[in-house]
């Protein structure tokens, strides 16, 4: 956590802020409004239809009021302190795993979020300006989309192109006709502003498809709040949640179900480029994250498929485009949405927030006609302007702005829209002549497909890196939200997400190498300081929803704990063998060929590398044999180099990643803690492992500090997986497959252990002891099981084999003896199920029990004389046979689970029948 600002007795007055100030603050370029100063910076000339700015001379005298304010309440370390808050402020954007997918793909980089350290001010009376006109455009855009689903009036007056609506691939015919729950079609929209020279306002784009950056601002708003915590609240600036509140409160009002709606944030995935957010805001508010595949239409109604059966679904909040909604009667190769969506809408069942069919409204196009649109159905002039847009489809717009076209921005009419030309904005002022020449060619060919727009020079704001390039100022778009609160109701979320141009460049995206901003907006009234947290619930009103589990979820989690435990064996195997291949003492031939043959088994060790240790007879007999030394060092390096091998699906470092994956479906179950503690893991390990590979001689000791590391973090995860989550269905399936895996590998690891000898003593009168020479193996199976520690609290220095069998088979009390695993399994298996106490469930019945009170009786299956009984050549069928039992029963249950939960094709009492 940050250092609190100090009091305000303790915050000097001091005449040399501003001097400060104007020596570290780089001006803003010419022609551009300059937020830090509250003026324009002096230009030659003003683009037409702008007011002369304010005197720039006398603004730099002085910072703006705001500004001033924030510099005030720096505190006694003032400017000198803002590298450590920027450092703090990286590491917490770190720490809370905030990012934000460049390319939306499985492989693509997921890079931090890029976030200022400074807010974007903006003033009571300029957030009058946009709320009142953000406010009305939204209503407006609302009786727009009505009439084109409607009546059509507009069309027939021709107050809108045909070509914008019914030629626009996203107005979406299948719900011409529809009037939606509540006779509402939008609750959600967003606008792009930029602030001009003049210092005003002005609408660049409307986004109502799927809007992004109400996750990210809360993020931003959160984290910047608490570097600047006393100017916060000097400023008065306003709260969020309230409208937060509001808004969720009025999606449910508006759904069949009221106020006990069930509302779902419908996301395409975690390789979405906002998924971060995605599952951000539905934590916040509380809402079930749910992908395509999660939901199903029965009956004209939706339902989420639960580990508990079909749950209805009343809003969805999507977070999607429309053409991928529903594949039936929209895109029939969408995997994204759920078939029959659109009936359950037309039906009435389900409130879909922002309704199907919105797309047309983001038209840069439409930004032309809105104005005597806004004449002709609110009876009202546009009180925030929008820069001046034409449709080339129009020929007196074209002969007019052709031109002009290096005044001009170039748009895509149908952004987004590859079949309909969809393509990047241009700048026609950073065009070269031939290059101006070749758009004007293709403009006069597809006249409609081009949008043009008047260039306005972006307001710069002050932003910070270090103290050596000190305040530079980048160009800023605020996006703001407009959230509907009751049924012909607007309110303005009061800040927004203000992005920043990356430097050089004039867009402001995030996908071209901009960053982020806070946007503090003051007010004169009382700060509304509503939380989410219901703190009036009463034990008469409070009312508990279980949480729910979706079927995708469920085995997410199933693999999230497999792959855990996975890892887990896996780093301690390949830590077993190194440190055996580098031990003083030489290893006996049952313990080199247990731990050969278990590698292989493991996918650790691909099949042809020679064995670490072959016999005195093979090697006298053939001259050609590698002799140990060589063998080793083979055996040693394919090791090694197999640590991090993405073509072998078994390497710890695959599944390292493949725990990443699963969890990375899971951001809204996971806490930040843990969710960092796996990327860091998987981070850290791929970087050690291949700086060890690029060595020209492969350190064990540093393949041994790379697993030691890779150990600790598996440790850390562990814990969150066991401290951090709740107990719900879900929590059980990652515990169940947790013990299904260690069930699997330990039981298969002693068995393999039996197999090669392990146990044999040459006297079979001494069938309980282990011999002198396999007393290193003795201690292998130990490590391995991770029980060295309790093996040597309970039983000292003893290498008997009844010891050993009681505390890895037979403990109840050690969480790594197959006993207390099964007994596990049996209870977490039995609680999904939901069974009676005492009444195993058909999973549970699977699974062998091997508690036994009785030691010595020979004739009792499980007691321990029966597990260590030897035959007459020394082996010890028994124990195997144990051993086979509980390797088949993992399978067996890994398979009933996946039919059972997740592919839901077999019924839970068929099970072993």
């Amino acid at each position: 956590m940050p250092t609190p600002d100090p009091t305000p007795a303790d915050v000097p007055s001091s005449p040399r802020l501003v001097d400060v100030l104007k020596g570290l603050a780089h001006p803003a370029a010419a022609g551009h409004f300059d937020e830090l100063q509250g003026a324009c910076s002096p230009s030659p000339t003003l683009p037409t239809g702008h007011a002369k700015a304010p005197d720039a001379e006398a603004a730099t005298q002085s910072l703006a009021a705001p500004w001033q304010t924030f510099f005030d309440q720096l505190g006694t370390l003032g400017l000198d302190d803002l590298d450590r808050r920027t450092h703090t402020l990286a590491r917490q954007v770190r720490d809370n795993g905030i990012t934000y997918n460049v390319y939306a793909s499985q492989g693509g980089p997921q890079r931090p979020w890029a976030l200022d350290l400074f807010p974007l001010i903006i003033t009571p009376e300029s957030w009058q300006q946009i709320e009142v006109g953000v406010q009305q455009r939204a209503r407006l855009l609302e009786r727009v989309m009505a009439d084109v689903y409607g009546p059509q009036q507009l069309l027939r007056e021709a107050l809108i192109p045909p070509a914008l609506v019914q030629g626009h691939p996203g107005y979406l015919r299948a719900m011409r006709g529809v009037t939606p729950v509540g006779d509402t079609h939008l609750h959600i929209a967003a606008f792009d502003l930029a602030r001009g020279p003049d210092g005003q306002w002005a609408v660049v784009s409307q986004r109502t498809q799927a809007p992004s950056g109400l996750g990210y601002l809360l993020e931003n708003r959160l984290l910047i709040s608490r570097q600047f915590p006393q100017a916060f609240e000097a400023m008065h600036i306003q709260r969020l949640a309230a409208t937060y509140r509001v808004w969720v409160e009025s999606l449910k009002a508006h759904s069949p179900a009221g106020v006990n709606a069930h509302v779902a944030l419908l996301t395409p995935g975690p390789y979405n480029e906002t998924y971060f957010e995605h599952a951000y805001l539905a934590r916040y508010l509380g809402l079930s994250l749910v992908e395509g595949s999660d939901l199903t239409v029965r009956d004209e109604r939706l339902y989420l498929r639960t580990l508990r059966g079909l749950e209805p679904v009343h809003v969805l909040l999507k977070r999607l485009d429309d053409e991928f909604l529903d594949p039936l009667e929209l895109r029939a190769d969408s995997t994204l949405g759920i078939p029959g969506l659109l009936q359950a809408v037309r039906a009435g069942n389900v409130v879909v927030a922002n309704a199907p069919g919105s797309a047309f409204l983001e038209s840069p196009a439409l930004l032309g006609f809105l104005p005597a649109l806004s004449e002709k159905l609110l009876g009202e002039t546009l009180k925030l302007p929008a820069l001046d847009t034409w449709w080339c489809g129009e020929r007196a717009a074209l002969a007019s702005v052709l031109p002009q076209l290096d005044k001009m921005a170039i748009k895509p009419t149908y952004p987004g829209m590859a079949s309909h030309g969809s393509f990047d904005a241009a700048l026609g002022r950073t065009l070269s002549q031939a290059q101006r020449d070749e758009w004007v060619g293709r403009i006069t060919r597809q006249p409609d497909r081009h949008t043009l727009q008047a260039y306005v020079p972006l307001s710069q704001m002050p932003t910070w890196k270090d103290a050596q390039t000190g305040v530079v100022q980048r160009s800023v778009m605020l996006r703001v939200f407009a959230l509907r609160d009751g049924a012909n109701s607007w309110r303005v979320l009061p800040g927004g997400l203000a992005r920043i141009a990356a430097p050089n460049a004039q867009i402001a995206s995030m996908q071209r190498g901009g960053s982020s901003a806070d946007v503090w907006v003051q007010t004169d009234a009382d700060v509304d300081r509503t939380t989410l947290l219901n703190k009036s619930a009463t034990a008469s009103t409070f009312t508990h929803r279980q949480r729910m589990v979706t079927s995708r979820a469920a085995e997410n989690l199933y693999w999230l704990g497999r792959y855990t435990e996975r890892s887990e064996n896996m780093v301690r195997l390949v830590r077993l063998c190194l440190e055996a291949l580098n031990s003083e003492d030489p290893a006996s031939p049952s313990l080199w060929s247990w731990l050969q043959q278990l590698s292989r088994r493991q996918g650790l060790i691909p099949a042809g590398v020679p064995s670490a240790q072959g016999s005195t007879a093979e090697d006298a007999a053939n001259a050609s044999t590698p002799s140990m030394g060589a063998r080793r060092r083979v055996f040693e390096r394919t090791l090694i180099a197999c640590l991090d091998d993405d073509t072998h699906a078994t390497s710890v470092g695959y599944n390292l990643r493949a725990l990443q994956q699963a969890a990375a479906s899971l951001r809204e179950r996971l806490s930040p803690e843990h969710w960092n503690a796996i990327v860091h893991g998987v981070e850290q390990f791929s970087t050690d492992s291949a700086h060890i590979v690029k060595q020209p001689e492969f350190s064990t000791i540093q393949a041994l500090q790379a697993l030691d590391a890779a150990s600790s973090a598996l440790a850390a995860i562990t814990g969150a997986q066991t401290d951090r989550m709740t107990r719900d269905d879900g929590w059980q399936l990652l515990s169940i497959g947790r013990h299904v895996e260690r069930l699997g590998f330990l039981s298969a690891a002693l068995d393999l252990a039996v197999e090669v000898g392990a146990f044999e003593s040459p006297h079979h009168d001494a069938a309980l002891h282990m011999s002198t020479e396999n007393s290193s193996h003795f201690t292998a199976l130990l490590s391995l099981f991770d029980s060295t520690i309790t093996f040597q609290a309970q039983y000292q220095q003893s290498r008997e084999l009844a010891p050993l069998i009681e505390l890895l088979v037979r403990d109840n009390d050690n969480p790594r003896s197959l006993a207390w695993v099964t007994r596990s399994l049996r209870s977490r298996l039995s609680k999904l199920a939901a069974t009676p106490m005492g009444e195993p469930d058909a999973l549970a019945r699977l699974v062998p029990n091997l508690q036994s009170n009785n030691v010595n009786d020979l004739q009792l299956p499980n007691s321990l004389a029966y597990l260590c009984e030897a035959d007459a050549h020394g082996h010890h069928p028994h124990l195997r046979a144990t051993l086979t039992e509980c390797m088949q029963a993992a399978w067996q249950v890994s398979d009933a689970i996946s039919a059972r939960y997740f592919s839901h094709t077999q019924d839970g009492d068929s099970v072993g029948a």
